[in-house]
């Protein structure tokens, strides 16, 4: 039987890893957390290095707290990225489509490029031939180069404010309905952002500045996504993440809520602090 949204807030933690329909990892706290992220993705590139095997990732800029640990891991303990293949999950667009420049302050491929390739060792860093970006000029291009690189191992990211993973926000409209189906199906698009989004973003970037916040994005849809071997999601934002960890753990799958939609994958685990899971209580203090 399903639980109402008051339910899945108000479940017992005990109860919640019992009910969770997909995989759940908690830490004491969020840099216990972060240091997690980084050293299991250092492992894995090692562990397909020292086989002679490549790794591939779909990676997030968001969060963002794991790369500089990432970086120091890999300078200090010579981990090489030349075996690498990196997909990076979205990116934002103007309010014409056009992707922000590579030096906007907000660009997810500048900072990949400024704060992660170009901070590895020179002789550690990935082949540039091997590093990813959606295009929104041919959304398509991005799908088949994951499918030459031979699909991907590990896709890591996190949930956005209404569910959303990537920048696959919730489709609503007034005029037009796609089915849950048609969301797993969903290929690499331009879309716009939903205000939440855009809300939260300002938040966290701008200092509350909406204007300041691109209005569009180009996002790898839900298909690749899910067709990754594994999905590792870390949910990073404290208040604002404990009904989305709630929610994509127990809701049904929906539209409203794209993250809902992993529950049917055969790896996919969640990961957040202590203190973000605990049961949710409406209060005015």
């Amino acid at each position: 039987m399903s639980l109402t949204i008051p339910e899945i807030l108000a479940l017992p933690v005990d109860n919640l890893f019992h009910k969770a329909k997909m995989g759940v990892r908690l830490f004491p706290s969020v840099p216990e957390m972060m240091d997690y992220f980084a050293r299991s993705m250092a492992d894995e590139l090692r562990a397909n290095h020292q086989k002679g095997e490549p790794t591939r990732w779909i990676l997030p800029v968001g969060p963002v707290a794991q790369y500089f640990r990432l970086v120091e891991i890999c300078n200090r303990e010579r981990i090489s990225w030349k075996r690498a293949f990196t997909f990076q999950m979205d990116e934002f667009l103007d309010w014409q489509g056009r992707p922000v420049p590579i030096d906007h302050p907000l660009s997810f491929e500048g900072f990949m490029r400024r704060q992660v390739f170009e901070k590895l060792e020179p002789e550690l860093r990935p082949e540039p031939e091997n590093t990813h970006f959606p295009n929104p000029f041919n959304p398509d291009e991005i799908s088949r180069q994951i499918a030459a690189a031979g699909g991907i191992d590990t896709c890591f990211g996190g949930i956005g404010y209404h569910g959303h993973v990537a920048f696959n926000e919730p489709p609503i409209s007034r005029w037009h309905r796609i089915s849950v189906q048609q969301l797993r199906e969903s290929r690499t698009r331009v879309v716009a952002l939903g205000d939440d989004s855009i809300l939260v973003q300002s938040i966290n970037c701008a200092g509350g500045s909406c204007d300041s916040i691109p209005p569009m994005a180009v996002t790898l849809g839900m298909r690749d996504i899910l067709a990754a071997r594994r999905i590792r999601l870390f949910l990073a934002g404290g208040e604002r993440h404990r009904a989305v960890f709630r929610i994509s753990l127990l809701d049904e799958p929906r539209v409203d809520y794209p993250a809902t939609l992993l529950q049917g994958h055969a790896d996919c685990v969640l990961h957040t602090d202590q203190a973000s899971a605990q049961p949710i209580r409406p209060s005015l203090f």
